[in-house]
């Protein structure tokens, strides 16, 4: 088995622990900055969603993870944290970085409800509610999922183990960078532990060490492994910036009035923007010339990605954009062979394009009792935004089946867009 424990990560046999305000993803601080400057006082509810129905979590499960919520309280940024992320991130202003380093985890913020199902009691599903200020829940997301994720996989689904992890992540890192694809880690929210995320982390690290292309591997979403490994941290705007202020506005100028706030916070430092919030195509509607000239890159993260770089193309020549001056992000779902099919037919277009890569690298396992054979299959949950002041708030996407929110505001929101209701 490959070593799975060093200074500072955790054994999976060992208690839950929080390890930093850190171990998260960028992106959930340039939200909060943002959230900072312009809506301070706005309330809001996470709601949790397990795509997977057929899937259920153990009593136990739930009550482990329940429990573990009250390390997030003991954490705080330290003098050492802040120093580095102010350094790494000159778009961080020294007001915004005061209120992270005062900012604590409030666990009252969260509920959790154990649902039982009808056959076994002590199984079921779960609810999971985050309320309060805006300012304040927007960073329970990611650690959230984290955390449950690995409360099911130490209790509820324990066949697997750590063999082999750190060198698959090597052998995975070493192909994308044969193919000449650049890319970053993107895993923390559905991996199945920290101790996995540091493992594959450090496999990537090793890969590009010992290749000729090292600038192929970018970075890693993960503030605290950036960090502790003096790498590049990745990440922008969220869906939920345009679904909290869609909703705020009655959906009217919604990418456009997203854009432009982040834009003039921001400037060109995070120029990297989701279409999908509302679907590709409503989002052009809003993305004129003058928007189009000044972001920097797209990001695909839902519906087929084999047309979005002809689309985008489309859109840009359109616009009498020069288009190769522009990148795409892939980011849905992607393993080895999406992302060479997808670079490579860039390479075709003369479009830039890099990859965010997450279950793929700090999710995937065989199950023990197979003899390494059979995959074992990673939770697919997500947390988004609910409601906004008392507005729900509603995720279209670019797949159907990806749709987030009250069915009947979703049904609102695409007649009022012109989108196909199935």
């Amino acid at each position: 088995m490959t070593s799975n424990t060093s200074a500072g990560v955790p054994d999976v046999q060992s208690e839950f622990k929080v390890v930093s305000i850190f171990d998260t993803d960028l992106y959930k601080f340039t939200m909060q900055q943002a959230i900072f400057e312009y809506y301070p006082n706005t309330k809001v509810v996470y709601r949790f969603t397990h795509r997977d129905k057929h899937r259920q979590f153990s009593r136990a499960c739930i009550e482990k993870f329940r429990g573990a919520l009250n390390g997030f309280a003991d954490v705080q940024v330290t003098q050492d944290e802040r120093v580095w992320l102010q350094d790494k991130c000159k778009y961080f202003k020294p007001a915004y970085l005061d209120y992270l380093q005062s900012y604590r985890f409030k666990p009252d913020q969260i509920s959790v409800t154990f649902l039982p199902s009808s056959d076994d009691p002590d199984m079921g599903s779960v609810d999971i509610k985050a309320r309060g200020l805006w300012l304040e829940t927007v960073l329970w997301e990611v650690p959230l999922m984290a955390c449950l994720c690995e409360m099911y996989f130490r209790y509820a689904d324990q066949d697997w183990d750590y063999t082999g992890q750190e060198e698959q992540a090597t052998h995975k890192a070493t192909s994308l960078l044969d193919a000449r694809c650049t890319f970053s880690e993107f895993g923390t929210r559905r991996r199945r532990s920290f101790v996995t995320q540091d493992l594959v982390v450090r496999g990537i690290i090793k890969a590009r060490d010992a290749h000729e292309w090292k600038e192929g591997f970018f970075g890693t979403s993960n503030v605290y492994l950036a960090m502790r490994y003096n790498l590049n941290v990745i990440g922008t705007i969220a869906h939920e910036w345009f679904m909290g202020i869609a909703a705020l506005g009655d959906y009217k100028d919604a990418a456009g009035t997203a854009l432009d706030l982040w834009s003039n916070l921001y400037g060109d430092s995070l120029s990297v923007t989701l279409t999908d919030t509302f679907s590709t195509e409503v989002f052009y509607r809003e993305f004129d010339n003058r928007r189009a000239n000044q972001w920097k890159v797209l990001r695909q993260d839902s519906g087929d990605p084999k047309v979005f770089a002809p689309r985008a193309k489309q859109m840009y020549e359109e616009r009498g954009i020069d288009y190769k001056q522009k990148a795409i992000i892939f980011s849905d779902g992607l393993d080895f062979k999406k992302a060479k099919e997808l670079n490579e037919q860039c390479q075709l277009l003369g479009f830039k394009c890099s990859f965010g890569i997450g279950t793929w690298l700090t999710n995937d396992f065989k199950k023990k009792s197979s003899g390494y054979e059979e995959q074992s299959k990673a939770l697919n949950i997500v947390i988004k935004l609910g409601s906004i002041d008392g507005k729900e708030c509603v995720k279209i996407s670019d797949e159907i089946t990806k749709n987030t929110g009250v069915s009947e505001v979703v049904a609102k929101v695409k007649e009022m867009y012109l989108i196909p209701v199935s």
